[in-house]
């Protein structure tokens, strides 16, 4: 062989020597040489002083798969399919606390909370994710703003997105479904309604309260002389039913209002024996009332006898001592 030819021989070997080590493939095949001779620091050390010099790549072994060498390496055992840096330590581009390359929603918002793949979580399904939703437990179906909590554009107590009627008056009464409510049917709302026992087919106005009811709401008082008691007692009579039907009638229609039920007698017989019997009447009216109208509450209606000390007329005549005998319903302030 001539000279030439035996030189040009010896350099394509060790070119051959030098590039094979450095291919992925030679690498691959070479994977069980590089982890006997490189899994001690000792056996690392001999492998560099004894490979020869196109086989000295075998020596850096990368355990954890990541591309940086162990040599290099500052984040050894990351786990498979991490993405790393040039120090082989994971990146978390979206600082969700799951590293890139297993983190399958890799632009989580900041402060959102993340399952074990990286993505952000939704327990109410309300549209904004948890760690950034102000109220975790949103219904479902309620509309919510940016925190993630429920709009109430009327403010009736129910959400929008369930509230089915969402332009609701203020100050009425709503059902589930955010429905403003009227139980006496009178075309005015529960809750806005001052009168709610209006008797079917009355006419009221826009308070929802008869025409009765509104002069009582505006004066504050009702007074009669048509509820007539046995002489010197306080025992109704018969023809006195009528006239405290039609009152009973008047006040169930605002059975929260506080009202004084207020006898009166003439100047006939002792002051003493006329306040004993004006309370008497007073009292037995206030039974009647609470008796036959189930909507008026006890607690509001009370008794009270003013005998003679307050006449309206003069007691020297028959008339005056008739119009002093009276019964008044007052609303207490």
């Amino acid at each position: 062989m001539r000279p030439f030819s035996a030189i040009l021989l010896i350099t394509a070997i060790v070119l051959a020597m030098a590039v094979v080590p450095a291919s992925a493939g030679y690498n691959n095949q070479w994977a069980k040489f590089r982890t006997l001779t490189t899994d001690k620091p000792d056996s690392k050390i001999l492998c560099y002083v004894f490979t020869p010099w196109p086989w000295k790549c075998a020596c850096d072994v990368d355990s954890d798969g990541d591309g940086v060498v162990d040599s290099k390496d500052e984040c050894p055992g990351t786990p498979a399919g991490t993405r790393v840096d040039k120090r082989g330590c994971p990146k978390d581009s979206d600082n969700d606390g799951v590293v890139d390359g297993i983190d399958q929603c890799p632009n989580t918002p900041a402060g959102a909370t993340v399952d074990a793949k990286g993505c952000p979580m939704d327990s109410d399904n309300d549209g904004v994710y948890d760690g950034i939703d102000k109220c975790p437990n949103t219904p479902a179906g309620a509309v919510v703003n940016a925190k993630g909590c429920p709009n109430d554009a009327d403010n009736d107590g129910v959400v929008d997105g369930i509230d089915q009627c969402p332009n609701t008056p203020e100050g009425a009464k709503v059902d589930a479904k955010g429905c403003p409510m009227d139980s006496d049917n009178d075309g005015v709302f529960d809750g806005i309604d001052k009168c709610p026992n209006t008797p079917a087919g009355a006419k009221v106005d826009e308070t929802g309260c008869p025409v009765e009811v509104k002069a009582f709401l505006d004066t504050g008082l009702i007074t009669t002389t048509d509820i007539l008691f046995d002489l010197n007692k306080a025992t109704l009579k018969n023809e006195s039913k009528n006239e405290l039907d039609k009152i009973g009638n008047i006040l169930q229609q605002a059975p929260d209002l506080k009202i004084e039920v207020a006898g009166h007698t003439d100047a006939t017989g002792s002051d003493q024996t006329n306040m004993k019997l004006s309370e008497a009447r007073a009292n037995t009216v206030r039974d009647y009332l609470l008796a036959n109208f189930s909507q008026l509450k006890a607690d509001n209606l009370t008794a009270k006898g003013y005998g003679e000390s307050k006449p309206v007329a003069t007691n020297d005549t028959k008339e005056g001592r008739a119009k002093n005998r009276r019964v008044e319903f007052k609303i207490l302030k």
